[in-house]
């Protein structure tokens, strides 16, 4: 049986040279998919709002809701290291409540780390209070979707010599104030590739280039949802369940199912 994977052994990879390769999950059945697949960590994003909730955006998801999408996905996982998303508000208020969010997702979700948005001039103290309470945390820069009013809508980042600047130190003082890892969203693959050399802790990419420590995806996206430049369809999984909602709908209304295989004598 295949060890767990935990935050030292995901942080170690980069210096190992090893690629990371992480996928989100919101549920039971496919976090078990996930984790047999050999992926190094499941994220449970609170992209559940967009994916499977229908929201416009990630800001209405609340702790509540990230608590039991985490405890499904932390139910299915024996070898992937599980990480949750911080909601909206969760973590901006006060560095207490954010420790406190943050333990509801280890405690009463299962999680092993948590994830973050935002840099270290805004969100340090937060980061430092949730590390204090020996929870791990991963950052997130770049394209932050809960910032979306304040960015303007969902854009890529760091296309200027100001803005690039601001990311890589952002980046770099996460990296010192103990975060194990960094999520880079949508950002020119130089700048994804300076940042990547400049910090010790994996750089996790989204729309950010192949120079980065690893790659993160929605689930969803790869599976034939996806409708971004960065995303990618692996298998035509929507097509296929469409096929089968179809052809199910045609059998029960020409009466051929349930046929006898189906049926108990």
């Amino acid at each position: 049986m295949t060890s767990r994977i935990t935050v030292p052994i995901f942080r170690d990879a980069k210096a190992r040279g090893e690629k990371l390769a992480v996928l989100t999950a919101y549920d039971f059945p496919s976090a078990q998919l996930l984790d047999a697949s050999g992926v190094d960590a499941i994220l449970v994003g609170d992209s559940a709002g967009t994916t499977v909730m229908g929201r416009a955006n990630t800001l209405g998801v609340t702790m509540d809701e990230m608590v039991h999408h985490t405890r499904c996905v932390s139910a299915a996982a024996s070898r992937a290291l599980v990480i949750a998303d911080m909601p909206f508000l969760s973590y901006q208020v006060s560095p207490q409540e954010a420790v406190r969010n943050a333990g509801r997702l280890v405690a009463e979700g299962g999680a092993q780390a948590v994830k973050l948005e935002g840099p270290p001039e805004i969100f340090g103290e937060t980061i430092r209070a949730i590390l204090n309470a020996s929870i791990p945390v991963m950052g997130h820069l770049g394209l932050t979707p809960q910032s979306i009013h304040a960015m303007g809508g969902y854009k890529v980042q760091g296309r200027d010599a100001a803005s690039r600047k601001k990311i890589l130190q952002a980046a770099k003082g996460l990296d010192r104030i103990g975060c194990f890892g960094i999520v880079l969203e949508c950002v020119p693959e130089d700048l994804a590739a300076e940042v990547t050399a400049a910090v010790s802790c994996p750089i996790i990419g989204i729309g950010a280039g192949a120079a980065c420590d690893g790659q993160v995806l929605v689930m969803y996206d790869i599976l034939g949802w996806g409708f971004t430049k960065f995303t990618k369809t692996f298998a035509d999984v929507k097509g296929a369940m469409a096929g089968a909602f179809k052809d199910y709908v045609g059998e029960v209304k020409a009466g051929t199912f349930p046929g006898k295989e189906q049926t108990f004598q």
